[in-house]
């Protein structure tokens, strides 16, 4: 059964090092949450390093510019380590490509320095998707038809960011997961990247100094990402209700509500569940 917390103290003397999710944790892509970068920072000084573990499809030295443009205090964390660290060696593996691109131009990092070709999806050697290139306004379904012909040629896509979807604001907007789901779908071969999958928490360990698991703790607020990837390495978890799945685990009054919790959870229950991150 999950063990509902009040704050991220109430565990400071049961494990060592933190691996925490970032959007939707710290900050909500317009904001930062001072009282979660009070926490991380707190936990940092006090007990072990925190490593920003993020499904951003850009390097950790672009997301970090990213967290000081949202005032992100950089002593709330030891280091990051992102999705987009490990797509860039799946990319490289692959230049010159050609690469049929899916995404913004604000994942330009992603791509930087890699020797890559860009072609259309007749021409391409695989599929790149970062996210929608428009991610305020476009969902899956608008890239139905080009994805029917890149599976219909056999492509591999890389997804650079497995999650599904974010909270911008008060906002949901689709990433580069849901295009890859609709590209399962359609018969085509995805190659993940970042959480749940195994190689960016080998990039996290690494750089928190290979503690004990036992003694790790994870921390986000995606089911099939932070909570599947904690589960799948062994570790412990903890949910933060006021995220993503807000509007399915919290009352109108924004409390945490214990029945929709439960049901939230009951396939797979982390160890522990706060409302929202806080010492």
């Amino acid at each position: 059964m999950t063990e509902v917390i009040r704050g991220l103290g109430e565990l400071s003397r049961r494990y060592d090092a933190l691996l925490c999710d970032v959007w939707g944790v710290i900050h909500n892509g317009r904001e930062s949450f001072p009282q979660a970068c009070a926490a991380l920072a707190r936990w940092r000084d006090e007990v072990g390093p925190v490593i920003l573990i993020s499904n951003a499809p850009r390097p950790a030295e672009a997301v970090g510019r990213q967290l000081d443009g949202l005032s992100v205090p950089s002593d709330s964390w030891t280091a990051i380590v992102t999705s987009g660290d490990v797509s860039r060696s799946l990319l490289a593996a692959r230049a010159p490509g050609p690469a049929f691109r899916i995404g913004p131009p604000k994942d330009d990092p992603l791509y930087a320095g890699l020797g890559l070709m860009f072609a259309d999806v007749e021409k391409a050697a695989f599929v790149a998707c970062s996210g929608p290139n428009d991610e305020d306004v476009e969902t899956p379904e608008d890239y139905r038809t080009v994805l029917t012909a890149a599976a219909g040629r056999g492509l591999a896509m890389i997804c650079a960011n497995p999650d599904l979807v974010v909270q911008r604001g008060d906002t949901l907007i689709y990433c580069a997961g849901a295009l890859a789901k609709l590209y399962e779908a359609l018969g085509g071969e995805v190659i993940w990247a970042g959480k749940p999958h195994a190689p960016v928490y080998d990039l996290a360990f690494e750089a928190a100094g290979q503690p004990d698991r036992a003694r790790v703790l994870a921390i986000g607020d995606g089911l099939l990402t932070d909570l599947a990837g904690a589960r799948e390495q062994g570790l412990d978890a903890l949910f933060v209700a006021d995220g993503v799945h807000a509007a399915e685990a919290l009352t109108p009054d924004g409390e945490i509500d214990a029945a929709r919790l439960a049901d939230l959870l009951a396939a797979a229950p982390p160890v522990y569940a706060v409302r929202a991150l806080t010492w």
